[in-house]
């Protein structure tokens, strides 16, 4: 791997690179906020609908997972595949340079702008290496870590944020490391599972902390720079998603978004929003920064939106919730061996943006054959009305809303400042199922904790998993007799009443819903006038032209939307279901591009494609 990436870059043409104003896309999420609001209004709701195809590109590798957001600066584009990293002319869709490598960061990589003395680089993964990379060529930097690479004894599935000069790195295992850029050094280590004489380590029952898998960070951070804080979206804790037997308490930082001093590492506020997660609703999103108001007074502030359809709005200095949290009793576990929290925290405001409950009444009636396909699995499984947190249960199937895939999921909250608007898209998909006692696997969340790297700043872990060559132990495990989410799986037909997929935007003054509208549409339904939205994996992007655009949806269509109302103005057709982030630009042509990965594959099985497709106006 290492050689590859030392002599493998493909070089096609040069191109320099620096960042000016906003014509660029310069981090995953616009800027280091996760705000993805772009400035340009070239496009706008009057032209949009004229929005053709500027360019496709294709990566050669259709094995899914294909989430990665094109970064743009100076009309050069970087972005990862399966199988290689990219470079290509953002205004025609050229190759520059190609740098093979293997199990790459799904969602991409990031740029460092570098300096007087330091060309700018990439920062990119695959396996368990950290590189940096020639953002001119693609090169591997020789005197970056070990011949352009860092050892990580973990890997990432999304890119590192930014800060100064330090790439900070999630990962598989729970704990979040801060490297510097021009060497490779480790500058310091935060634990996400407290070890002794650190903040929340007595919310691990017994010796649990270590043992416990999970607690990591999967998906995106975000940064707030003025004031030094990263925040992090933290997993659920254990190794089974659905049953934490083994880890009673309420299991910090679990299922918490956390905030650390971007320079050191060290723990500013922390805010868990469930406590010891049973239902696989780790964070995924990046906690986005917006600007909020209440009783006229303007508060920084940091939005989630959570698995569970609820949107957290967090003061970034104090990780106080701007609109209140309640705690309120949720149903208590009869699972052998396990132990449920009393209550569980529900944001004041807004509602609920995703369905968390249901009633046999509301079971969809969208067609006679659909509906008695969805009677009959009601009432073959003796299924039974459902509210927020219903625990699993070794003597009964239950429905549970929303499921483990959201709700919301890593796509996040995209926030139009001008407008006054949070804007996410969330699905109505509930799971259903029962526990049953069987041989645990390391499964999703069983890599465990691994042997920690040298401590740096803040002490590092320390602990080792269990022997791997032991018989597994028994535990308990999620089955659902049939299919895999509470719809029928020939059709992806939820078996509630729609909506099933939708766009939102949230009042940043009030915190309430200022529109909803359905995202996606089953062909055969929108014949019959039928308008349902469908499940989607993916996030939006908008603008200063009062434009939200977004792909997500599994009918493959890529849309735009006014963000002022909701209303669908334009879509196109992509080659797969485009589970990614957009990004847009303004090319050295003097156009702006709009640009997705169409990629498919993913945890809706989608088809899968190879397509990265840019739009700009005729």
């Amino acid at each position: 791997m290492k050689k590859t990436l030392v002599a493998g870059a493909l070089v096609l043409s040069a191109a320099s690179v620096s960042i000016h104003a906003q014509k660029d896309w310069a981090y995953y999420g616009q800027d280091q906020g996760a705000t993805r609001f772009s400035t340009l209004a070239q496009i706008t709701t009057d032209n949009v609908t004229t929005l053709t195809r500027a360019w496709t590109f294709h990566t050669g590798d259709t094995s899914g997972f294909f989430e990665s957001t094109p970064l743009v600066i100076d009309s050069v584009m970087y972005f990862a595949s399966g199988s290689a990293f990219f470079a290509l002319d953002a205004v025609t869709g050229q190759q520059i340079w190609k740098v093979p490598a293997v199990r790459t960061t799904r969602r991409g990589v990031s740029y460092w702008a570098g300096d007087a003395k330091t060309p700018p680089r990439i920062i990119a993964s695959a396996g368990t290496e950290l590189f940096a990379l020639d953002a001119k060529t693609g090169a591997a930097i020789a005197d970056f870590g070990d011949e352009g690479s860092v050892e990580l004894d973990d890997s990432m599935n999304s890119p590192a944020a930014i800060y100064k000069d330090l790439a900070i790195v999630q990962g598989n295992k729970p704990w979040i490391r801060a490297f510097n850029i021009r060497s490779g050094k480790l500058e310091w280590t935060f634990n996400l599972i407290p070890q002794p004489g650190e903040k929340g380590h007595d919310t691990w029952d017994g010796e649990s902390w270590k043992t416990a898998g999970g607690t990591n960070v999967w998906g995106l951070l975000s940064l707030d720079a003025p004031r030094g804080l990263v925040f992090l979206p933290v997993s659920m804790p254990g190794n089974n998603d659905y049953y934490g037997g083994d880890h009673h308490g309420d299991n910090l930082f679990g299922t918490s978004v956390v905030a650390v001093e971007a320079a050191s590492g060290r723990l500013r506020w922390y805010r868990q929003l469930v406590h010891h997660d049973i239902w696989d609703y780790d964070l995924g999103a990046a906690p986005t920064l917006v600007d909020v108001v209440k009783n006229g007074r303007t508060i920084p502030a940091v939005a989630e939106i959570t698995k569970m359809g609820l949107m957290f709005v967090l003061d970034r200095t104090t990780g106080e919730p701007v609109w209140g949290i309640e705690e309120r009793p949720v149903p208590q576990t009869t699972a052998p061996g396990e132990k449920t929290a009393p209550t569980q925290p529900f944001p004041v405001k807004p509602p609920p943006l995703a369905r968390n409950s249901m009633t046999k009444a509301e079971l969809a009636t969208i067609t006679p054959e659909h509906e008695a396909y969805c009677k009959a699995l009601w009432d073959k499984y003796t299924l039974q009305d459902s509210v927020p947190y219903q625990p699993w249960n070794d003597k009964q199937d239950i429905v549970l809303f929303p499921g483990a895939v959201g709700g919301g999921n890593w796509n996040g909250v995209t926030v139009n400042q001008p407008l006054g608007l949070m804007i996410t898209n969330v699905m109505n998909a509930g799971q259903w199922g029962h526990l049953e006692l069987g041989a645990g696997g390391r499964g999703r969340r069983g890599e465990g904790r691994g042997a920690a790297p040298p401590a740096a700043g803040r002490g590092a872990v320390t602990n080792t998993n269990n022997d791997e060559s032991a018989p597994p132990a028994q535990t308990w495990r999620k089955v659902t007799p049939e299919g895999r989410r509470f719809w029928d799986p020939k059709t992806m037909y939820s078996c509630q009443a729609p909506p099933w997929g939708e766009l939102i935007a949230v009042s940043t003054k009030t915190g309430d819903i200022a529109w909803r509208v359905p995202l996606g549409s089953f062909d055969a339904l929108d014949a019959k006038g039928i308008k349902t939205g469908t499940p989607g994996l993916g996030g939006a992007i908008t603008t200063a032209g009062n434009l939200v655009f977004i792909g997500a949806t599994v009918d493959s269509k890529f849309r735009a939307f006014d963000a002022r109302n909701g209303r669908e103005l334009w879509s196109d057709k992509v080659e797969a279901p485009a589970h990614a982030i957009p990004s847009t630009y303004m090319g050295r042509d003097g156009r702006q591009y709009v640009v997705i990965a169409a990629g498919g594959g993913g945890f809706l099985q989608s088809p899968t494609s190879d397509t990265v497709v840019a739009y700009a106006l005729k």
